[in-house]
């Protein structure tokens, strides 16, 4: 299938971290449209771990919502950016109000700030809990985010870092081997490398 350059971006990045840590990477790429009640166990079986990327409107939420509450019923590493770490909240606003996973407590909101939206670039990370994603990773690393609506956490030990946009937002968070970014990996040059390097060597 022709994929988007966020896919594509994804993809490079894993290969990219599977010959750093001297292993051998291989995606399979599924169409989160494709994927229903019915058939989830058969299109996910077998897999060490799954990656949402960012979505592109309400196309394959149904989806993408499956794949997550798979991965946290059979115990395998998900990794959830942009809207894949917003379908991780109990409701959102996103696309239009809705009831959210709830795997993360709180809700999704647009960025209370006085500052121009989208918020489109490049913001530190302060990190709030230990988390094996940001391991060997500094504080105040750069990654690059792009997005109007952030996750108002109801359980700050859910929110593993944070950055600044005229006000505080969540950056990142993880509720088990569940993990979400708000900002793009695949964009943050070698931080969001390193990122994906950790995330990989969990599904090892």
């Amino acid at each position: 299938v022709k994929l988007h350059d966020a896919y594509l971006s994804v993809a490079e990045a894993m290969n990219h971290a599977g010959y750093e840590e001297n292993a051998f990477v291989k995606i399979h790429w599924i169409d989160s449209e494709g994927i229903t009640r019915e058939t989830v166990n058969d299109v996910l079986h077998g897999l060490d771990g799954i990656i949402v990327p960012g979505g592109f409107g309400s196309r394959g939420i149904e989806g993408m919502i499956l794949s997550a509450k798979y991965a946290r019923e059979n115990r395998i590493p998900y990794f959830g950016i942009c809207l894949g770490m917003q379908l991780l909240l109990e409701r959102g606003e996103e696309v239009r109000p809705c009831k959210g996973l709830g795997f993360v407590k709180g809700s999704v909101r647009k960025i209370d700030t006085a500052l121009k939206l989208p918020h489109i670039g490049w913001n530190e990370l302060h990190f709030q809990n230990d988390s094996p994603l940001f391991r060997g990773i500094d504080e105040g690393a750069y990654v690059y985010f792009v997005h109007s609506f952030c996750a108002v956490a109801a359980d700050e030990s859910q929110v593993i870092a944070r950055t600044d946009y005229g006000a505080s937002v969540v950056a990142a968070v993880q509720s088990g081997n569940v993990f979400g970014t708000q900002f793009h990996p695949e964009k943050s040059g070698e931080i969001g490398l390193a990122m994906l390097k950790n995330f990989g060597e969990m599904n090892r």
